[in-house]
């Protein structure tokens, strides 16, 4: 069994969970030891394809990358992809099982904690220490009933838990105080510490605010970790906003509508950080400016999303966009709405069996949404554009695309198949891998394709690993890592 387990709970959203737990997988494996990261249970539309074909939170993955492991299943047993405003696609150990209510799953979950039990049995057998994720807030009172996610969890398993608290939220003391105090006593007697995050400023002017807190709590705060500047981590799943650039460093403009499903946000992160390329997020009921590229996201709930657009101006926008040498590509949901139509006879999105939408007409093709769900890691060449350059991404769909003539391809795959399509112009691509701008090659061919010739290459991959070792940096220095570690083996 592991040697120790710690669990990061929040006083809210946001707060740095899964921040911290990445910090905290990156410095125990420089240590040596072999960690795994765990989510019980997650409910993001971000997310992420193992190498076995599992669908996991997006966090888990990223975590995982920072342990220096191969992102898998058991790390996140649990995942929750919101369609509707009541309801969610329930994905266990990786599969979709369905779609719920909330009051559905709720009676469902008795199920799903066996199912991350499993699962958290089967990781503390292989590795040295588990470093696990809440969700939202323990101190959610209407949600404390069989909860899996905090300590209804920690409890089931007899683990240690921290508290993180963002201070440039406001009010920490109060959300720290306020959520120790909802707890249960054998729940408060499990948290070993407080940490807060983001803050600002002279830690001097904190200090008397801290020391009140430990009083008054009886708990210790193990560390106050400094706002980070222009750091980047890649999001659970709020869309992150992109970064203004100095208009003179920036050559190319892109822009993105922001739907109330969009899914996969962190497909345009290359592109966000790429710094000759300014990328603008559009969201609903604001104006559209005018770009040099268009990508139309991924979607859950396709159908929906696309009528979102309509209803946005968005069909008058493109049209003009293209007459004007304006280019539109579509990722996964996106290339699905660039087709003719869009079937959903098993009502997969909504419940309402045998709908039919008219997509935007810019590509022959009809998609149909079918229940079983593609989850492949691929890797292939851009042949449309370059047949040298290589691709790399991941497909998360129900959609099947039948293309009603012979089209151009825009990629050949690595088993043979080919994906995508780019139209005779070449002013309209669409493809179902999710990750295509990560690689290099493929950025660079990408960025080409729609009008910039970058004068340097970006690696996402480094950059990205350069920032979860500034995170690591950081919160050692702010963090006493050994004294961490001896309270959670002497937990109890």
């Amino acid at each position: 069994m592991a040697n120790f387990h710690l669990m990061v709970q929040g006083t809210t959203s946001d707060a740095g969970k899964s921040t911290l737990v990445t910090a905290l997988c990156r410095l125990l494996a420089r240590r040596g030891l072999s960690v795994a990261p765990f989510k019980p249970q997650n409910m993001a539309l971000n997310s992420a394809v193992t190498r076995e074909g599992h669908e996991i939170g997006r966090a888990q993955a990223v975590q995982a990358y920072a342990a220096g492991i191969e992102p898998h299943v058991d790390m996140n047993p649990i995942l929750l992809k919101p369609n509707t405003d009541t309801g969610a696609q329930v994905i266990i150990h990786g599969k979709a099982i369905g779609n719920m209510n909330a009051v559905g799953y709720h009676q469902y979950k008795h199920i799903a904690k066996q199912a991350a039990l499993d699962s958290y049995y089967r990781l503390a057998e292989q590795y040295d220490a588990i470093i696990i994720e809440g969700a939202g807030s323990p101190a959610e009172i209407n949600l404390r009933d069989r909860d899996i996610a905090n300590m209804g969890f920690a409890e089931a398993i007899d683990c240690p838990v921290i508290i993180i608290a963002d201070i440039d939220k406001g009010g920490v003391f109060a959300h720290l105080v306020g959520t120790l105090d909802l707890l249960s006593q054998s729940e408060q007697d499990r948290v070993i510490g407080f940490v807060i995050n983001r803050f600002r400023g002279d830690l001097s002017l904190l200090q008397p605010g801290l020391d009140w807190l430990e009083q008054r709590t009886g708990k210790p705060v193990l560390g106050v970790l400094p706002y980070l500047k222009g750091f980047y981590l890649e999001s659970e799943d709020a869309v992150a906003h992109s970064p203004i650039k100095e208009h003179h460093a920036t050559k190319l403009n892109v822009v993105i509508p922001i739907m109330p499903r969009t899914s996969n946000h962190t497909d345009w992160d290359a592109l966000k950080l790429h710094p000759e390329v300014q990328v603008t997020l559009v969201k609903e009921n604001s104006s559209i400016p005018p770009a040099d590229l268009v990508i139309l996201p991924g979607s859950k709930s396709v159908q929906s999303d696309l009528a979102f657009l309509r209803q946005q101006g968005w069909q008058g926008y493109l049209q003009k966009h293209l007459r004007y040498d304006g280019k539109l590509m579509g990722i996964c949901g996106g290339f699905q709405m660039l087709g003719e139509t869009i079937y959903d006879h098993h009502g997969l999105e909504n419940d309402q069996k045998g709908t039919k939408s008219a997509g935007l007409g810019y590509i022959p093709m009809t998609t149909t949404l079918e229940k079983e769900k593609q989850l492949t890691q691929q890797i292939g060449k851009l042949i449309a554009l370059d047949e040298k350059t290589t691709v790399t991404g991941y497909e998360i769909h129900c959609g099947i695309s039948q293309f009603h003539h012979p089209i151009t391809s825009l990629i050949e795959l690595e088993n043979g198949q080919f994906d995508g399509f780019i139209s005779p112009d070449k002013a309209i691509i669409g493809t179902y891998l999710h990750g295509i701008f990560d690689h290099p090659e493929a950025l660079n061919r990408l960025l080409m394709w729609a009008g910039l010739n970058p004068t340097n290459t970006f690696h996402y991959d480094h950059y990205r690993n350069t920032q979860i070792n500034r995170l690591a940096n950081n919160t050692e220095s702010q963090l006493d890592l050994n004294a961490l570690i001896e309270r959670c083996k002497h937990f109890r």
